[in-house]
């Protein structure tokens, strides 16, 4: 590891003063300036090309002065990093971070306020944050917004979400920067709208595309103790503005000095795989604060929950309204609940025949009769089971069979009725053995008026992942605010999903073709996704011939997701039943690894198409994902990745020459061939098809 610092004092009696700040590499350069009006600017240039144009910085306070202006500078520092950490779950087992960095400490005239502002340049981007400092005259303050501007160089072509700060559930727009406009587009989320914040207003991170082929994405890291940061859109001067999202009285966030703010990030780059492959998110987060992670490890699981998706099953065990609201012991069976203890068991008998390591079950517990669009404060209590769903038996049976259990808590929006119980169903979790809990936050936030994406959740999410290491317990989180890296300060937050999942495919338009290959450009540059791949029964109308929903993918691409779509926990989504029908290309999903030591972004554009190769932590065995939006695509893909001198069975999953993620999704054909480094392969890709390849080394 090494590290360099050095401080340079300096006294201004001027106002206008500029700095310069330049990546390891010189690519990437910041300037900083403080101009007439005593105001802070900044802008970036890639290999001397404009990217972001002269921007405003500085914080809006409520009741007070504004640390937006009248600013000095007092010093500036200059640092350099170039260290080398391990995470304990991901993509690769080493991570470099490397950049430089300047401390601008600024005092505002009028106030004697202080003011830092640090800029960080690495390879792939920029990153600024405020710090706070202790001080007198600003020890408890409530910020109202952010001045902080991004003001792009042209119309870029953007792959937007609408800002909604209670949902991010939606399928990704691309368009051009001047067409941005919520009003113009579906903004079905598949579980009703909620709070869109503004017809220009769109979510972060967003990814651009400039007419000169420079990949721009901007988004935020290590957000704690502060709300999401939305973005405004001067559709006509191509400009973004960051909005805070409000609490219920309107405030953005209630600070205390010392204190800092989340990291505003820009990344950069001629080659789309610099920004898919980024670490720059992780990187400016915490090292871990857990000591002992040897409890933390990757899974691969089935579960009781696809079969409430397509209506085979419910997840309530009376099913039906005239239920709400009598007591549990009260209510009639229904007959069609999944989480009975027989239908459990078989989901285990399932996960250790073919080498699953844990089962979820969703609605094991009571409340489900009574749980969405009430926004009641107390529907669950997280330790109440159903009368059919018999927790001893299902725990020791599991425990039988070597596979462990994953609870479900689903709080319904509930927040504060979650954190009264937390610590009840944390200890019952831990009493079963459980290793991990998927948390769910469907509906409107109670307390009333608070927002998904605002600073209370975003602390209760934190909390929740905390308080979880406290008991050694894994959390997966659903339907929360998407992840800026804090998986690495507490890697025990296994995952979330934040965004639209692979679920809506069971029930709603679904998620257009395109749709996997942005999410790695944008959801996953914050941490791992539960995206629940491994669909096999494509069409809904398997289950009920009036269904016209769909999975918008072939099924070779069902595969190829476990690869592209990096999670340290996947889920085989689908029946055990659908699996049975197709076992030579289940073998793909019992074979492909979950944790990663080596990961090669070997083709990449948004929107289009995304090739990965990875490598499996403690194996010599890779894996390979190739996906592609509504277009057929052919490629060569080299294999230089494999270790030289080392012969491999490659066992090749793709589409068929008939397959077509519409007309034909579920023809596929396996291959088996033997490569090595020098070797070509050629893919074909069907449109919205995929290839998985695993790549196995012959003794």
């Amino acid at each position: 590891m090494k590290k360099v610092l050095s401080l340079v004092l300096l006294s201004f009696s001027f106002l206008c003063f500029s700095q310069s700040l330049q990546s390891p590499s010189k690519t990437i350069q910041l300037d900083f300036k403080i101009g007439e009006s005593g105001m802070p600017t900044y802008n970036v240039s890639y290999k001397n090309q404009p990217v972001i144009l002269q921007s405003n910085l500085g914080v809006l306070l409520k009741g007070t002065t504004d640390l937006a202006s009248n600013f000095s500078i007092d010093s500036i520092s200059n640092q350099s990093v170039n260290e080398n950490w391990q995470p304990v779950l991901g993509e690769q087992s080493n991570i470099n971070n490397h950049y430089n960095q300047i401390k601008v400490a600024l005092t505002q005239s009028r106030t004697g306020r202080k003011l830092n502002i640090v800029f960080r340049a690495f390879d792939e981007g920029v990153a600024f944050r405020y710090e706070f400092p202790k001080q007198k005259d600003l020890n408890y303050f409530i910020i109202s917004d952010e001045s902080t501007e991004f003001n792009l160089s042209g119309n870029h072509k953007v792959f937007w979400l609408p800002g909604d700060f209670d949902s991010n559930e939606y399928e990704y727009n691309q368009t051009s920067f001047s067409n941005i406009d919520t009003k113009k587009i579906n903004l079905d989320n598949g579980i009703g709208v909620k709070s869109i914040s503004g017809q220009y207003t769109v979510q972060s991170p967003l990814m651009m595309k400039t007419a000169s082929n420079l990949y721009l994405n901007i988004f935020e890291a290590a957000v704690v103790n502060y709300p999401v940061m939305h973005l405004e859109a001067d559709t006509k001067n191509f400009k973004l503005k960051s909005q805070l999202v409000p609490n219920a009285i309107g405030d953005k966030a209630y600070l205390q000095t010392p204190c800092v703010s989340p990291w505003r990030t820009i990344m950069m780059s001629d080659d789309a795989r610099d920004i898919v492959g980024s670490k720059m998110i992780l990187n400016l987060n915490e090292p871990s604060k857990i000591d002992d992670t040897s409890w933390i490890k990757p899974m691969k699981y089935i579960g009781v929950w696809w079969e409430m998706h397509v209506g085979k099953s419910t997840w309530d065990y009376a099913g039906s309204q005239n239920a709400q609201n009598q007591k549990t012991q009260d209510l009639i069976p229904s007959g069609k609940h999944g989480a009975n203890t027989a239908n459990v068991k078989r989901y285990i008998d399932f996960a250790a025949q073919h080498g699953f390591d844990g089962v979820l079950v969703e609605g094991w517990n009571a409340g489900w009769e009574d749980w969405y669009g009430n926004w009641k404060e107390e529907v669950f209590d997280f330790t109440t089971p159903y009368p059919d769903f018999n927790l001893q038996e299902v725990n020791d049976y599991a425990k039988s069979k070597g596979v462990q259990m994953i609870m479900h808590n689903e709080t319904s929006g509930s927040v504060g009725n979650y954190e009264r119980h937390l610590d009840r169903a944390f200890e019952l979790t831990q009493r079963y053995g459980y290793p991990s809990i998927k948390t769910g936050y469907v509906g409107k936030i109670i307390p009333r008026g608070e927002f998904h994406d605002g600073q209370s959740m975003v602390n209760h999410y934190n909390f929740v992942a905390r308080r979880a290491a406290d008991f050694k317990l894994m959390i997966n989180s659903h339907e929360s605010s998407r992840p800026t890296g804090y998986s690495r300060t507490y890697p025990n937050y296994i995952a979330a999903e934040a965004a639209r999942g692979n679920e809506f495919n069971a029930w709603s338009n679904g998620n257009s073709p395109m749709h996997e290959t942005i999410l790695p450009f944008t959801r996953l540059l914050g941490g791992p996704m539960d995206y629940t791949p491994g669909i096999f029964e494509i069409k809904m109308n398997v289950y009920d011939k009036t269904k016209t929903a769909q999975v918008h993918t072939t099924l070779a691409k069902q595969l190829a997701l476990y690869v592209t779509m990096y999670s340290p926990l996947q889920m085989a989504a689908d029946l055990p039943e659908n699996y049975e029908k197709y076992p030579d290309a289940f073998q793909f999903i019992k074979d492909v690894a979950v944790d990663w030591s080596q990961s090669k972004y070997l083709e990449a554009e948004p929107g289009y198409y995304l090739t990965v190769a990875r490598k499996a932590k403690g194996s010599e065995n890779w894996f390979l994902g190739a996906i592609t939006d509504e277009n057929q695509r052919k490629t060569d893909i080299k294999l230089d990745f494999l270790t030289p001198g080392q012969k491999y069975k490659a066992i090749v999953y793709q589409d068929s020459k008939t397959a077509h993620w519409q007309k034909n999704p579920i023809s596929y054909e396996i291959k088996t061939l033997e490569v090595d480094s020098k070797s070509k392969i050629k893919l074909i890709l069907a449109a919205g098809g995929g290839t998985a390849i695993s790549f196995m080394p012959i003794k």
